[in-house]
């Protein structure tokens, strides 16, 4: 209730923001009609619309977006109609004819009011239309919401949350919309008669609409924003949420070196599986007796790929000991959803140990997790007896798994692996990145440098810059930036990024509909030779045949400042994080 009341508060607050002023002549076209039959509803069908599209955005993928794409040129379309319909009012009369004949079919007995129900219909389509319309600015509290229902799946608290935020924002507008009834009499008696007064409402909502069809009111309001509103917002968050806010759910190296309480309580529900690879599905009460080691892992994510040798020399070493890894996929992007994809990942990887395919992310929020990788260690009891984040630590890890099947009773092979990982799996330079990963679509994006910001889901010409600072990146090209991934939409887009590391690794995928598209890497303006990564050549040419994370510079001398730059051959290529190592 905590959070559903900060989310509502949260939209309270977005009629101080820009992002509010597209849809505004929208809610304005209902002023001066009674309230509970044509304000209400207009505004309860546009919480309702953004809620709903909002929640299906958030962990639906690519689909959900191109499904909206659909229904904004629907709305566009109907809204572009009412307004016609305040310029002629034959129009209006001509509309409101099925809705005044749907009324007199819903009235029930000589109580029933066609008008007040047709008038309703009309107002909650119009809400439903603007609803699918409107883009709130994603301060504070909405970029929390939507990071979690990114991270945690489908869910009633996403929905409710969203609900909360857009119930918010309705209460501002209809505080706006009341406001603007009340001064309706007023102008009516000084300026202008009510032909008039609906006629500029009708020419407001049609150059709302060009606006919002050409993108215009994105471009435009991308380059205005209000401190104040995001400030609030942030303050109420803190005091929800008091300290430094949780780590961002990416492994980090961290100190094993200090000693640990080893009581962390039972095995958590491995139910949420969508699907078991290399197993039947397996739960706490079957795998009692056994030492587990379950492991938190995604097939893009490099810190996970790098823990990968040890943790399969684990599997093989100690399994007639009593130890049983259990490997759970919690997905971070989309495409790693599809338990196809998991599959050839496994695969391609020689995974042996069981996969359950966690893509509703069900075990993850089980345990309580909210890093990859991340390491848990249960007894033979059932009980978690300790967790590792991040790669790193290897000797403390197989000493725990000792000491675990040692109290248990097994006969337990002495010494410590030391798999030597190849390509991607390598081991991580001695000396750390100094690059931190960057993400490329809009939702995370950061030190992107290209002159104008990235516009959400528009099709637009890109440019670089002569030189970059260090972890900044630009487009040049025709692109396409969505939540999680930026699309080139003509060949030849390119990609630059200034970084400082060993390797660099970005994850991409092929066309849409599953084409390959060539690459072409350079290094400070030259192929890279020597230092080319696991998945170019010396001169820098490559394929992206599929949706993972691709190596693309390993230099073989230290981790200089270099320039990087990628461009693709063919259109349709899909970049999601540059990683480094």
């Amino acid at each position: 209730m905590t959070l559903a009341a900060v989310a509502y508060l949260g939209g309270v607050l977005t009629i101080a923001s820009p992002c509010v002023w597209p849809v505004l002549p929208f809610v304005f076209s209902r002023a001066g009609r009674p309230f509970a039959s044509h304000g209400l509803p207009m505004l309860a069908g546009m919480a309702l619309a953004f809620a709903g599209v909002a929640s299906l955005a958030a962990i639906g993928g690519a689909w959900a977006v191109a499904l909206n794409e659909y229904g904004r040129f629907v709305a566009i379309a109907w809204i572009a109609l009412c307004g016609c319909a305040l310029l002629w009012p034959p129009l209006a009369d001509a509309l409101s004819r099925p809705f005044v004949a749907l009324g007199q079919r819903l009235s029930a007995g000589p109580q029933g009011d066609p008008a007040r129900r047709s008038g309703m219909l009309s107002s909650a389509l119009l809400g439903l239309a603007t609803g699918l319309l409107w883009t709130p600015c994603a301060g504070p509290i909405l970029g929390l919401i939507l990071a979690s229902a990114t991270l945690n799946g489908a869910s009633a608290t996403t929905s409710l949350l969203l609900l909360a935020y857009a119930a918010g924002a309705c209460t501002s507008l209809a505080a706006a919309l009341v406001l603007g009834g009340r001064l309706r009499p007023l102008v009516k008696r000084t300026a202008l008669s009510s032909a008039a007064i609906r006629r500029v409402a009708g020419a407001g909502i049609l150059v709302g609409v060009a606006l919002i069809a050409t993108g215009i009111d994105t471009r435009l309001l991308s380059r205005i924003s209000f401190a104040a509103p995001a400030g609030l917002e942030q303050a109420l968050v803190e005091r929800v949420r008091p300290g430094p806010p949780p780590a961002s759910p990416v492994a980090q190296r961290v100190d094993l070196s200090a000693p640990r309480v080893l009581s962390e309580g039972a095995f958590p529900s491995l139910a949420g599986a969508t699907e078991w690879i290399g197993s039947e599905p397996l739960t706490p009460e079957s795998l009692r007796g056994k030492v587990v080691l379950v492991d938190f892992w995604t097939y893009s994510c490099i810190n996970c790929l790098r823990t990968l040798p040890y943790v399969r020399a684990w599997a093989q070493k100690y399994r007639d000991a009593g130890l049983v890894v259990v490997g759970v996929h919690a997905p971070e992007f989309a495409f790693e959803k599809r338990p196809e994809n998991v599959r050839r990942a496994v695969a391609d990887l020689d995974i042996g140990f069981p996969v359950a395919v966690d893509s509703d992310h069900a075990v993850w929020r089980a345990f309580g997790n909210q890093y990859w990788p991340a390491f848990y260690f249960i007894d033979a009891q059932g009980r978690v007896r300790d967790h590792q984040f991040g790669e790193g630590g290897y000797q403390r890890a197989e000493q725990l798994i000792q000491q675990l099947l040692a109290e248990a009773g097994g006969v337990v092979p002495s010494g410590v692996v030391s798999p030597q990982g190849q390509g991607v799996e390598a081991a991580a330079a001695p000396t750390p990145a100094l690059s931190e990963e960057s993400y490329l679509g809009y939702e995370r994006a950061d030190g992107f440098a290209s002159p104008g910001r990235l516009e959400r889901d528009r099709t637009r010409a890109y440019s670089g810059v002569a030189s970059l600072a260090r972890d900044h990146w630009t487009l040049d090209g025709q692109w396409t930036a969505e939540r999680d991934r930026v699309v080139s939409a003509a060949a030849h887009g390119r990609i630059a990024y200034r970084f400082r590391a060993r390797d660099l690794h970005l994850v991409l995928g092929p066309a849409a509909d599953g084409r390959p598209v060539h690459f072409q890497v350079r290094v400070d303006g030259r192929p890279p030779l020597a230092d080319h990564g696991f998945d170019t050549d010396a001169q820098g040419r490559g394929t992206i045949d599929r949706q993972r994370l691709y190596q693309l510079v390993r230099q073989r001398a230290g981790s200089a400042e270099r320039s990087f730059e990628i461009e693709f051959i063919e259109r349709g290529a899909q970049a999601y994080v540059f990683t480094f190592g």
